[in-house]
């Protein structure tokens, strides 16, 4: 086995506080596949198949047991109670926490003390425009108080993500709109908004990622095709990514799955960027190492990241960090038993990739 004993979650959620129905648990556990049809259930997925085989021993029951007799398990215990022993049983060590989601869900503080882990934030620039156009009066005053609250935030978050407005790649031009642009964009958008409407023009979500990029924060972006909010034409992504070389900022690509090898490539191309593995994983489940194996061709080492990507579900995080681990192991172990990798190489790509990689882009000790 290859010891990644220290795991660190690079991009996640809170979990929900309040107890599920099935219901409610299988919208949760399948929010990126859809509904399912009728008569079926989306525990007949690779996520579902999975939670099945990493959760229910945490909770005290045989692997692979029905779903109705996990749930009944879950509520017994309580919310707070399988929370903590799922988090825990996740071996996740720290959790970098994206707060921008809406919903109860918990924080960062909250996850450090269920998980017995440590925990930092990550701000979401949508809703920091939110909060700052809740509060100023005028156009003027919400773009003082913009770039003051981002330039506040940078100084005890992590990083700074997006997640909505991407869709059409307006968002990611590769030049910061120019004064005039910005002025007129906020001027539409607080004479239309209603309170706590989450900005969506083009020209103010460029305003917020460049923003951001002079921050010095890392910036996390979604570089999945599919997946709400991000872009439909890799081609933008690409055109961001290079006009932001050399500027200071590291940008992290996240859930690029199906499309893992173009993250892959962007992070080989620039020494700046670098590409998220985990949360893949878990919506490929028994193939998830198909999927490591693909980053790991196309990636160098010191670029790639470990992430749950889990939002509402401690289950997601613990099949997160299963699957990671499981699959590091079958990859790299059937490498050192070829002969193509020495055992000593091995474990220290295992280190860098489940830990020590993101500490030094987060700059944490």
């Amino acid at each position: 086995m290859i010891d990644t004993a220290s795991l660190v979650d690079q991009h996640c959620h809170g979990v929900l506080r309040t107890e599920l129905g099935l219901g409610t648990f299988e919208a949760q556990l399948g929010r990126t596949e859809g509904a399912p049809a009728a008569g079926t259930t989306l525990f007949d997925t690779q996520t579902g198949f999975a939670v099945r085989r990493w959760c229910p021993p945490l909770l005290g029951l045989e692997p692979h047991c029905a779903p109705a007799r996990y749930l009944a398990r879950r509520r017994e215990l309580g919310v707070l109670e399988a929370g903590r022993r799922l988090l825990r049983g996740s071996g996740i060590t720290t959790y970098l926490v994206d707060t921008g989601l809406p919903g109860d869900l918990t924080g960062p503080d909250e996850m450090a003390a269920a998980g017995d882990a440590d925990a930092r934030e990550i701000v979401r620039l949508e809703p920091l425009a939110e909060q700052v156009a809740d509060t100023s009066g005028s156009v003027a005053s919400f773009l003082a108080n913009l770039a003051e609250s981002v330039h506040g935030a940078a100084g005890h978050a992590v990083a700074f993500t997006t997640g909505a407005g991407l869709a059409d790649g307006a968002a990611l031009s590769p030049e910061p709109p120019g004064p005039g642009e910005v002025r007129g964009a906020a001027s539409r958008w607080l004479a239309g908004r209603r309170v706590g409407e989450a900005p969506t023009d083009p020209v103010l979500l460029r305003h917020l990622l460049w923003t951001a990029v002079a921050s010095g924060r890392p910036l996390q972006l979604h570089a999945g095709l599919g997946a709400p909010g991000v872009p439909a034409d890799p081609g933008p992504l690409t055109g961001f990514v290079r006009a932001t070389a050399g500027l200071g900022t590291d940008v992290v690509l996240l859930h690029g799955y199906p499309h893992h090898r173009y993250a892959a490539h962007l992070a080989a191309a620039h020494p700046h960027v670098y590409a998220d593995s985990g949360a893949a994983l878990v919506r490929t489940g028994a193939r998830a190492a198909t999927v490591l194996a693909e980053i790991l061709e196309l990636a160098p080492f010191g670029k790639i990241l470990f992430s749950s990507g889990a939002r509402s579900l401690p289950e997601l995080h613990v099949v997160a960090a299963q699957l990671f681990r499981e699959s590091l192991n079958r990859v790299l172990g059937t490498w050192v038993t070829e002969g193509a990798w020495s055992p000593t190489d091995a474990r220290r790509v295992a280190r860098m990739v489940a830990a020590e990689n993101a500490l030094r882009v987060y700059g944490l000790s």
